[in-house]
């Protein structure tokens, strides 16, 4: 077996991947799951012993493991497709490049195997062909040929599946079943639920470097944050519901936030200090700073609740603050969904209560429901896979699926800004991901643009295009650094 407890490798001078505890058992079988940025190659070398490990534990019993890695494979076509531009080339030599059972056995040469792994895997045929001309799942049986040459206790692929067609994966996933049948300890580094064949036994997930849970794979494909990572890899190019109303959109194209030397003060203590900014339309913001860097205050003069925003040059949606806008006129273009707010709904409230709360702004439901807001209610949480609790209290959901909720009550009325004040504050790192890929989605989809207020510029969802760093200098003074991503 392979044991691994609390284990540290490093990634980079800033990054480390963590495996807080994982035992992998002679001819189990295990998929990792993990999105772009998670880890998964990392897991995969270190799962393989290729890669150094900074601290913890590590228990190896297997006695040949063997990883397979799109790198690898990509790194070899370009070799043999390069022969043909080096020296390598024999005097009248046309064409070069090696043929599949040249390729299969590079390391080991067994001419009895190669032909016994060609016939298993179905590609007899091709041994005679040079592999630079072979398809892309033909390319990957034979690098799967060739590792399997030194008869391996345990293989892991980082990312088999991809690239493939249906029948490719579906021809792919039975020769590893049958591999697995042969007491070979399969490992699978994955980015889709989707991809994780029916015969894995054991699975992981994998959220911002860290293997962060594991088990059974039918238990674990139960949990609910688990269920809907998985559905949302069907929700590409959704349509939201509408709005209840016709959308208000500011008469401005250009930049929807321009603020002009801004300076706030708290009892003669500086809180902002010329901070010159602009939000151009299409533009998505990350916000980032410490605690009392003045984040919270910039937001509160955006969304008017700060009486110096009247003292400062400030243009919203094409307004100039103080030119006899109302607060409903600034307000009825913004969502805005913070950590207060979430403990603001401590009163009992429905699910489908607090999605309508948003076309109302209000905590809680005082009005008359219409049949209208009721059914564009419950698309939007059929939409977030929630439709289910729609009857049941707020508070029987998980927090993550709580913060979900909050940002579509906020996307309800379509408004053309979106506020999030550290929307993961509070959350595990599962619910940490969902809440990251289901903003990524809503915002992709719709027409609202982002200003997303964090400590850490880590925890910027994908579609952040722009960032504001509050960088300490001294007591009370901060400098303002822009930074486009």
């Amino acid at each position: 077996m392979l044991a691994i407890k609390q284990a540290k490798y490093r990634i980079s001078d800033t990054r480390v991947f963590t495996i807080p505890e994982l035992t992998i058992s002679s001819g189990s079988s295990w998929a990792f799951v993990g999105s772009n940025g998670s880890g998964k190659s990392t897991l995969a070398k270190a799962l393989a012993n290729v890669l150094p490990l900074l601290s913890g534990e590590v228990t190896n019993q297997f006695t040949t493991i063997a990883r397979i890695s799109l790198e690898q494979l990509q790194k070899l076509v370009e070799e043999e497709w390069q022969r043909n531009n080096t020296d390598l080339l024999s005097p009248g030599e046309d064409d070069t490049g090696r043929t599949t059972a040249e390729i299969i056995q590079e390391h080991i040469k067994n001419e009895a195997r190669c032909q016994q792994l060609a016939q298993q895997f179905g590609i007899s045929h091709l041994l005679s062909r040079r592999f630079k001309y072979l398809s892309t799942g033909e390319t990957r049986k034979t690098l799967l040929c060739q590792t399997l040459m030194s008869e391996p206790d345990l293989l892991v692929l980082d990312e088999p599946f991809d690239g493939l067609d249906v029948l490719s994966r579906q021809q792919l996933a039975k020769l590893l079943e049958q591999l697995s049948g042969h007491g070979i300890t399969i490992v699978l580094v994955l980015n889709r639920f989707d991809d994780i064949p029916d015969f894995i036994e054991n699975i992981g997930v994998l959220v911002e470097c860290e293997l962060i849970k594991t088990g059974k794979k039918a238990e674990l494909m139960a949990d609910p944050v688990v269920t809907q990572l998985s559905n949302l890899e069907h929700l590409e190019h959704i349509t939201l519901p509408d709005a209840d109303e016709e959308p208000v959109r500011p008469s401005t194209t250009d930049a929807l936030i321009v603020l002009n030397d801004a300076h706030v003060h708290y009892n003669d203590r500086p809180i902002i200090q010329g901070l010159s900014w602009q939000v151009k339309s299409g533009e998505h913001w990350q916000i980032v700073g410490p605690n009392g860097a003045g984040k919270s205050t910039l937001l509160s003069l955006v969304t008017g609740d700060h009486p110096q925003g009247y003292s400062n040059d400030l243009t919203l949606f094409g307004r100039r603050r103080g030119s006899g806008e109302t607060i409903w006129d600034i307000k009825k273009h913004i969502g805005y969904v913070s950590s207060s707010l979430h403990l603001d709904y401590r009163v009992s409230s429905s699910v489908m209560n607090v999605l309508v709360s948003g076309y109302f702004d209000s905590i809680g439901v005082y009005n008359a429901i219409s049949d209208k807001q009721r059914n564009l209610a419950m698309q939007w949480l059929t939409l977030l896979g929630l439709n289910k609790y729609a009857e049941q209290p707020f508070h029987a959901l998980s927090w993550g699926q709580q913060r979900i909720v909050l940002i579509a009550r906020a996307l309800v009325k379509h408004p053309t800004l979106l506020i999030l004040d550290e929307p993961l504050q509070g959350l595990d790192q599962l619910n940490r991901e969902l809440v990251k890929r289901w903003i990524d989605l809503l915002i992709r989809e719709g027409q609202s643009q982002l200003l997303f207020v964090s400590h850490h510029a880590e925890d910027a969802p994908a579609c952040i295009t722009h960032r504001l760093t509050f960088v300490h200098v001294k007591e009370s003074v901060y400098q303002y650094q822009f930074e486009r991503l």
